[in-house]
């Protein structure tokens, strides 16, 4: 584990799988994904594993000079395998430590494809913003039509009264890595 430098340096949280999925193209973008954040000088924060598409990730961002920081519960970190190579692993209690850890660290979140636990991470920083906890942007990666369900069902949640007109849209959907890179060049 490294120091924490660079700490005026902006930072995407990426929210995404610690499996890498059935098809390879979710580690492709991941590897798009972090080796553009390194040659645009943003920092990544992640869930601090070395395997899935959270390593594939990792790594590409610092096969090209990125800064990176990792937050990991300390029940998973042997299961996900804790990266070594950061400019530092915060390992804490439990996800809700880890949530906010990465939270703290961010000024930008964007979920990639995963699982479960990349749902309740993206869920859980949305209910924060429509609380009025934060104001900080979330984006939905919806590369191939991945989240589409998602997507759609979140518009039922809206026509259905549950999410109301004004917080329709604190979740942002692009559909590739090159509006996430748009998005990041209009950042100050």
């Amino acid at each position: 584990m490294g120091r924490d430098r660079g700490r005026n340096l902006k930072k995407l949280c990426v929210f995404c799988g610690s499996s890498e999925g059935r098809n390879k193209k979710w580690i492709k973008l991941a590897n798009e994904l972090g080796e553009g954040l390194a040659d645009r000088g943003w920092g990544l924060v992640y869930g601090g594993a070395s395997i899935g598409i959270m390593g594939a990730l990792a790594d590409a961002c610092l096969a090209k000079d990125g800064k990176v920081w990792g937050v990991i519960p300390k029940a998973i970190l042997n299961k996900e395998l804790g990266h070594s190579g950061l400019e530092e692993l915060y390992v804490v209690d439990d996800m809700h430590q880890r949530k906010q850890k990465m939270y703290d660290l961010s000024d930008i979140f964007l979920a990639l494809p995963g699982g479960l636990g990349t749902l309740d991470e993206l869920f859980e920083i949305l209910t924060w913003h429509q609380l009025g906890f934060h104001k900080k942007p979330i984006y939905l990666l919806n590369s191939d039509g991945f989240y589409d369900g998602i997507v759609e069902h979140v518009g039922v949640m809206c026509q259905e009264g549950f999410v109301r007109e004004e917080h329709k849209n604190i979740l942002q959907i692009v559909s590739n890595v090159s509006e996430v890179f748009s998005i990041l060049n209009r950042v100050e």
